[in-house]
């Protein structure tokens, strides 16, 4: 599983996983509908590079969606936790 595998390699602190997404996208020119799983994952930017290599590794996708938003604020305890976490 991918979400374990980005866990033991320290590259995320938390992975949520969303099931029963239905996503409706553009794909090698033809509109495309299917049913995907959402995966959020809890990171520091530090570990940004070797978990998008990791994804790309592991993915089954030709091109999975990967994009990270920057955090701008939240409980110092858990930004403290999420640092540890992948330390």
């Amino acid at each position: 599983m991918l979400a374990g595998r980005i866990l033991k390699a320290r590259h995320a602190a938390c992975v949520n996983i969303l099931p029963a997404i239905e996503s409706h996208y553009w794909w090698k020119g033809k509109l495309e509908r299917s049913g995907e799983v959402l995966m959020l994952i809890k990171t520091t930017s530090a570990q940004l590079k070797a978990l998008r290599r990791l994804v790309k590794k592991h993915h089954p996708y030709e091109t999975p969606e990967f994009i990270a938003l920057p955090i701008e604020s939240g409980s110092k305890k858990y930004l403290k936790w999420l640092e540890a976490s992948v330390a």
